[in-house]
């Protein structure tokens, strides 16, 4: 089982150039004696009468199944005990005492607490349509009182972006913990700081690794610090990254409260996860932002869906990163229904350097902060960029040219590109990159350019005696230029993988070089060659834009603190934007083509609007159980979710019946109609309201929807009606088309004449 960090996929972390004093840190302790981490849950109501509490039975449990071999394992074997997320413990085992656990009659599954990690604003509040002066920021105080949770990889305190200035008290409700550790103790909480934990068992028992870490909450990695800093940082003047962006970095909820959970080290350790989601529905988190993945695996079985679940089920909001697998189909994380699940899109910002080769000018990006050198050099093409100690000898006084990696790797090779002599450096995207640049701080005059104009430069090379190319501009930072949002190219898409019935991602946010608060021991491009020290990075991915939507989630629960999850997710994805910047739809850099509701979900977020939806499509915990029934799960496999037995005894219908914002239609085998039922509360104060159905389709010729009944008319507030939309195929499929290709999209709208309701569908016809 692995877990993912859902960042920009060309950011690394397996090595960190740290600025401290090693002295100050200890190493982590590795697996002995063939011992490693088990996840076991239990059914309670299976717990014998003789034992009164929960550790009574866990020790017994453990006491009869125990290898004589280890019994010598100092310390005791049980590292952590859940109630919350379901009821269990973490434990060092063999693989043998693991077995015999998995056999026992009261254990429902057994689980490898094991994982591999890989890292899954000056300007997103303005180009959310955040406003000082009017809207959710004034109305709400800037979401000050309510929590945020990140469960990442730490915090650095220290930074501007936590000062708790201007801040009330903490919240009398709120019931965390600031645990000291190596270099944190509790004066680097305060009243915007007002919780941090960390977990570290699962790893530490997990992982054979020798890279030291702060065993505190502190913040080793920069991912957690970012993080947490964009959902709710304080404002900050003249931020900026080596003067790029310059400006006031804000958090979108700048006076919301922050508990920060360490979870994440090197590596995600499933019971360390866990342990941190359980801990913070014990404290009182609002929010739970969780920028971390599994690849997609069945609900009962994905750690952070079930924990995921059961912070739901307290009235907790969960948005979760879709992941950095695009474009692929089917490459969504976090698909569960109960979970608001982000991709990622870019903002009108960009970071220009202009190139002049032969008689054609390029435009990439590149966060160089130096002066670009003037006049024409030559060019050469040194094919990937993937170099280890040393590059080609014939660089010196040459710009070279070669694909790109990741941020890591690609400023390292722009460093032993500069020490061999040569002057510059483009990088070029992959056919996978699209025209997504990525912004990268380099050491020498470089810009990264899109496929389509890479591929002209090559084409030049090739075709060339002698080829030159000069630098032209270096504009630092333009705002308000560019086409946005367009989709980045990393971005997971759908179908869900799970249930294609639910549509997924929901929506997409801000996540493309984003500039938020950094740890100042982590150089900005993650490279133990990279010496510098920044206060606020540059980066980009999912993880970027999850924490937009929380940031949007906590004024959303501030201005309305009786909406419940799915009614705070409703209102975010039926009032998005499928129109960019320039009025047309909005793009994927992948072909720059229309995106589609697999890439976007609903559309881009928009916080102004959300606030005042209209209608709402609400849900509960029955509901999830219903839909969990639908997907004909053993009473086992319930029982990650439902401690009651025989929770599926009634029919549960299909999974496609769930009251979600969203349709997805599958059309199997021979079937050519189906009807799904939505119900929708009325959220709007101004009454009587009369709303009318309207259905956009994109292909008329394939499918035929209509809404009954084609009016709904609300007379008071948190009145529910419900209508029924029936999808009549008229197409046939074609095994030798891709299926993309045979998929149709639209939305059905409910219009009145103040609010547009707009929720969109996909339908799929599945091959025989």
């Amino acid at each position: 089982m692995a877990f993912t960090y859902l960042c920009n996929l060309s950011l690394t972390s397996s090595i960190f150039f740290l600025f401290i004093t090693i002295s100050s840190l200890r190493p982590v302790v590795t697996s002995e004696l063939g011992v490693s981490s088990y996840i076991v849950h239990t059914n309670e109501q299976a717990r014998p009468s003789q034992f009164p509490t929960q550790d009574d039975w866990y020790a017994s449990m453990i006491d009869s199944v125990i290898d004589q071999k280890v019994q010598s394992l100092s310390g005791s074997r049980i590292f952590y005990t859940y109630d919350v997320v379901f009821k269990g413990f973490a434990a060092r085992l063999t693989d043998q005492e693991a077995e015999k656990f998995a056999n026992m009659p009261e254990v429902i599954s057994v689980f490898h607490d094991k994982a591999t990690l890989k890292l899954d604003t000056t300007r997103s509040p303005d180009f959310l349509g955040l406003n000082h002066s009017y809207g959710l920021w004034p109305e709400t105080n800037y979401g000050e009182d309510i929590v945020i949770g990140v469960v990442d990889t730490g915090i650095w305190p220290e930074s501007g972006s936590f000062d708790d200035s201007g801040l009330g008290p903490v919240p009398s409700r709120w019931k965390g913990a600031c645990e000291e550790g190596d270099g944190f103790n509790s004066s680097n909480c305060n009243k915007k700081l007002i919780g941090a934990r960390f977990f570290l068992e699962g790893f530490k028992h997990s992982s054979s690794n020798d890279i030291v870490y702060h065993m505190s909450p502190r913040d080793d990695d920069g991912h957690g610090t970012h993080v947490a800093s964009t959902a709710a940082g304080t404002e900050v003047a003249n931020a900026n990254t080596f003067g790029f962006a310059s400006g006031t970095a804000r958090g979108i909820a700048s006076k919301a409260r922050i508990a920060i959970y360490k979870a994440c080290w090197q590596d995600c350790s499933p019971s360390d996860m866990f342990a941190a989601m359980e801990g913070a529905i014990k404290d009182g988190v609002d929010i739970l932002s969780i920028s971390i993945g599994y690849p997609e695996q069945p609900y009962y079985e994905n750690l952070i869906a079930r924990a995921a679940f059961a912070a739901v089920k307290n009235n907790i909001f969960v948005c979760c990163s879709a992941g950095n697998d695009g474009p692929g189909m089917s490459s969504v994380h976090n698909a569960a229904p109960w979970i608001t699940t982000v991709g990622s899109g870019s903002m009108d910002r960009s970071f220009p350097v202009e190139i002049q080769v032969a008689d054609k000018s390029f435009v990439g990006s590149s966060l160089y902060p130096g002066k670009i050198i003037n006049g024409s050099f030559p060019l050469v093409n040194l094919g990937y960029c993937r170099f280890e100690k040393t590059v080609p000898n014939d660089v010196a006084g040459k710009i070279a040219v070669c694909s790109s990696g990741s941020v890591t790797q690609s400023f390292e090779d722009g460093k032993l590109i500069h020490e061999a002599g040569g002057v510059g450096l483009i990088e070029l995207n992959s056919i996978f990159d699209g025209e997504e640049v990525k912004a990268i701080a380099y050491t020498l005059p470089s810009l990264t350019v899109g496929y389509r104009e890479g591929q002209e430069i090559l084409s030049y090379i090739n075709s060339t005696r002698n080829p030159t190319v000069s630098f032209r501009i270096h504009n630092m930072t333009v705002v308000g230029k560019d086409r946005a949002p367009i989709v980045a190219t990393s971005s997971s898409r759908g179908p869900n993988p799970n249930a294609p019935e639910i549509l997924k991602p929901d929506i997409i946010a801000p996540g493309s070089n984003i500039l938020a608060a950094w740890p100042r021991n982590v150089a900005p491009t993650e490279s133990p060659r990279d010496r510098r020290s920044v206060k606020f990075n540059i980066i980009s991915g999912t993880s970027m834009a999850c924490p937009h939507v929380a940031g949007v989630a906590a004024l959303l629960r501030a201005a309305h603190p009786d909406w419940s999850p799915s009614a705070i997710k409703s209102a975010l994805m039926t009032t998005a934007m499928t129109i960019d910047n320039q009025d047309a739809p909005i793009a994927t850099y992948v072909d720059m083509g229309q995106a589609t509701p697999l890439s976007i979900g609903a559309g881009h977020i928009n916080p102004q609007m959300a606030s005042d939806p209209g209608l709402v499509y609400d849900a509960d915990t029955s509901d999830y159980i219903k839909f969990l029934c639908s997907l004909n799960y053993a009473e086992k496999q319930m029982k990650a979710f439902v401690d009651a037995p025989n929770a599926c005894t009634s029919h549960a219908g299909a999974p496609g019946d769930l009251n979600y914002p969203s349709f997805s239609v599958v059309f199997k085998g021979n079937s050519t109609n189906q009807e799904l039922k939505r119900t929708v509360t009325n959220v709007g104060e101004l009454l009587p309201e009369i709303y009318k159905a309207r259905v956009v389709n994109f292909e008329v010729e394939k499918l035929t929807v209509s809404v009954e009944p084609q009016s709904l008319t609300f007379k008071k507030l948190d009145e529910k009606h419900s209508y029924i939309v029936k999808f009549k195929s008229n197409y046939s499929v074609d095994k030798s088309v891709g299926g993309l290709k045979q998929m149709v999209f639209g939305s059905i709208l409910w219009e009145s004449d103040r609010h547009n309701v707009r929720s969109p569908f996909a339908i799929m016809w599945q091959k025989n």
